[in-house]
């Protein structure tokens, strides 16, 4: 091989290598530009985010039933009846109307045989109606009722027999006092208290709870 041959073979040889050279770095950028490159986005039909469910706050709690604290007579829609939520030994709800048993004085939440006075209206009212002839209503909208189950029983002489309210004389006229139970306002010594206007009792046994954080 002459030496125009051997010149034409290198030429050759390194353009082609030249050219390998080339192609490998575009097929390198290009696949740079492929990684580098934001993917685009995938089109799905729009689903409106759900609206979020906040739980309204409870009310505030209104202060208990006075009964010295009357704004008028019963609405002229006077009845209730349906299902009862009880709230204490004396208080009820009916149809969204709480609702004070008539003529009588359980003991609050917080005062000794105060839960048990509770669950036995809860008892007593499982599973029924109870039917609420609205006497009178104070200035926080409660409401005092006669109440009544189906067969007639008066929820108010019932508490009073199982030992868990006490008569209250100022409003009821007496109508429960034969009802009580021997140990009844020995055991609620703070609604006797309450009804003797001794309310410094309370008050004093609102401290000492509140000293032994209870």
């Amino acid at each position: 091989m002459n030496d125009f041959g051997t010149w034409v073979i290198v030429v050759v040889a390194f353009g082609a290598a030249a050219l390998v050279y080339r192609l490998k770095a575009l097929k390198k950028r290009k696949e740079n530009e492929k990684w580098n490159t934001p993917a685009e986005p995938v089109f799905s039909p729009r689903v409106p985010p759900k609206p979020l469910v906040v739980s309204a706050p409870p009310p505030d709690p209104s202060p208990p039933y006075d009964p010295n604290d009357n704004a008028g007579e019963a609405p002229a829609d006077a009845v209730r009846l349906g299902a009862a939520y009880v709230v204490d030994g004396d208080t009820i709800v009916v149809q969204k109307t709480q609702i004070r048993l008539f003529g009588v004085d359980a003991p609050e939440m917080n005062h000794p045989f105060g839960k048990k006075a509770k669950w036995a209206l809860v008892r007593l009212c499982k599973g029924h109606k109870v039917r609420a002839e609205l006497i009178s209503q104070d200035a926080h909208g409660r409401t005092v009722a006669r109440c009544y189950l189906p067969d007639g029983r008066d929820l108010s002489a019932e508490m009073v027999m199982l030992g868990l309210a006490i008569d209250w004389p100022k409003y009821s006229g007496g109508v429960y006092a034969a009802l009580e139970t021997p140990d009844a306002r020995k055991k609620m010594w703070l609604a006797d208290a309450r009804q003797k206007g001794r309310m410094h009792v309370w008050e004093a046994f609102d401290a000492r709870q509140g000293a032994n954080g209870s």
